[in-house]
């Protein structure tokens, strides 16, 4: 197995939760698949949850060396949880196609966040996976 890409991201969470405000549904339903809307509405703090995904999936458009775009747009790139809790990702749709074309296992992702805060990274494996 070898590393693709990499990729981090940090968000200030008083950014997005202004766009939230701003745009409400329209923003929320253009970034966040409905699995990671309703995960975040059930927090305490969903404008910080909000935002840990959001540089979740900027930091995994960097390891695709994608950007956000044609070949990973923003529902492409679904945040979601394994049942230990740790975060993990799905691809859907054209950044699905791209990971194949391009010979990805898998993408491995951390999130983090503070009060003010939220941050990602991504590390993007191809090849096969080692059992």
């Amino acid at each position: 197995m070898r590393i693709f890409g990499i990729g981090i991201d940090v968000v200030e969470v008083a950014r997005i939760s202004q766009a939230i405000e701003r745009q409400g549904e329209r923003f929320l339903v253009k970034i966040f698949t409905p699995a990671e809307r309703a995960y975040c509405e059930l927090q305490k703090n969903s404008a910080l949850n909000y935002a840990a995904r959001f540089a979740a999936k900027e930091a995994v458009s960097k390891a695709l060396g994608t950007g956000i775009g044609a070949n990973a747009g923003w529902l492409d790139l679904e945040i979601t949880r394994l049942p230990s809790g740790a975060p993990a990702l799905t691809l859907h749709g054209a950044a699905a196609a791209f990971a194949r074309q391009q010979g990805i296992s898998e993408v491995k992702i951390s999130l983090t966040h503070a009060r003010d805060y939220a941050a990602a990274n991504a590390i993007a494996l191809a090849g096969e996976s080692i059992p």
